[in-house]
């Protein structure tokens, strides 16, 4: 598998509510991540994760590009939920085939956008 299917499985499988198996399969023992509403550790957003799937699940997750460059994989994503629309953008660092730091940056997509472009 490669670096670009993993970061994409892991976000199907973490997006659809499998957090923990997710997290199981394709996160390091000694990941940190860069969110900054939770602390940066591996433990720390798993149980952030839980919580939002459990209180607000998401209804879709399209992952529209991936890009890959050494051990970085970048995605660009639509996170549907039933309240709101999200694009997010992934940076995933790997090593030894394991997602060892994270960034994530989303932006909530507006229903009457005035750019024609949208945010894909």
């Amino acid at each position: 598998m490669t670096k670009k299917e993993m970061a994409k499985s892991f976000l199907q499988m973490a997006g659809n509510g499998k957090v923990n198996e997710a997290f199981e399969k394709f996160i390091s023992n000694d990941f940190i991540h860069h969110n900054q509403y939770f602390e940066g550790n591996r433990e720390a957003l798993s149980e952030a994760m839980v919580a939002d799937h459990q209180t607000n699940p998401n209804t879709n997750i399209e992952i529209k590009y991936v890009y890959e460059d050494g051990d970085t994989v970048i995605t660009h994503s639509l996170v549907e939920k039933q309240t709101m629309a999200i694009a997010v953008i992934h940076i995933f660092r790997f090593s030894a085939d394991k997602i060892v730091e994270l960034w994530d940056l989303g932006q909530p997509i507006e229903k009457d956008l005035p750019n024609e472009n949208g945010l894909f």
